[in-house]
């Protein structure tokens, strides 16, 4: 049953979500806060955008063009409808599309400044756990593309030192690196998120990489999701625009 939410804390966007298909997640909207355009960013593309709500977090820290491709048509439906409800069509569009070759597009090919994406997270084979909705499924397992596709792709849409940005599990960081290298990207930015300060393990990593520049890496201080009560963090809050209670 679809619903009209808001953005998190912010009130004056709007999202279209499925409870039982597509609503999107705190590790999108991690990671569209780990975005950061500048001035001279003019297009942004997000591949396998769901329902939207890079494109639409994005638009709180930019002027540029937004495109969204997303390839399971219900999804994509859900993301136009949301756009429009925020009268956005004129900075965001959605395309409904594999995001493979997507490049192909007229006037794609190496003309973006900044690719971002929230990729399947777990590698699929026969005895892959995988979810009863074929929705979910393809959102989480690596069923209809690739991190290495993902990447591939990105080194074709990027300028010369355009930056993707990467949300994924901090046990295929080794994976995220080693396809990076291999498409000529440097990683410069990584962020690892943990659940609470007592977690032993991170659960996911933030990646900022550049095409064909030299390495520099740097790590940001870890970001905590909850506090040991089970409470959002003061960051976390300030991320969702959760306002403190008087």
């Amino acid at each position: 049953m679809e619903q009209i939410h808001e953005l998190l804390g912010y009130k004056n966007i709007k999202i279209i979500q499925n409870e039982d298909m597509f609503k999107f997640s705190l590790d999108s909207i991690l990671l569209a806060h780990f975005v950061t355009p500048n001035y001279k960013t003019k297009k942004i593309i997000d591949l396998g955008c769901g329902n939207a709500p890079i494109p639409l977090f994005l638009t709180l820290k930019t002027k540029a063009k937004i495109y969204g491709v997303e390839i399971q048509e219900i999804a994509a439906d859900m993301a136009k409808r949301s756009v429009e409800l925020n009268n956005l069509q004129s900075q965001i569009e959605i395309l409904n599309a594999d995001l493979k070759n997507i490049y192909r597009m007229p006037s794609f090919a190496n003309t973006f400044d900044i690719v971002v994406s929230n990729p399947p997270y777990f590698k699929y084979n026969r005895n892959s756990n995988i979810n009863k909705n074929d929705f979910l499924t393809i959102a989480r397992h690596e069923v209809k593309v690739k991190l290495k596709d993902i990447i591939e792709e990105a080194k074709k849409l990027l300028i010369d030192g355009g930056s993707l940005y990467l949300v994924h599990r901090a046990e295929r960081l080794e994976d995220i690196i080693l396809s990076l290298k291999e498409e000529n990207f440097a990683v410069k930015m990584l962020q690892f998120v943990y659940s609470k300060p007592s977690s032993q393990e991170a659960l996911l990593v933030l990646v900022n990489a550049k095409k064909n520049r030299n390495p520099g890496l740097k790590v940001r201080e870890p970001l905590y999701v909850y506090e040991e009560n089970g409470e959002y963090t003061e960051t976390v809050k300030k991320i969702f625009n959760f306002q403190k209670k008087v």
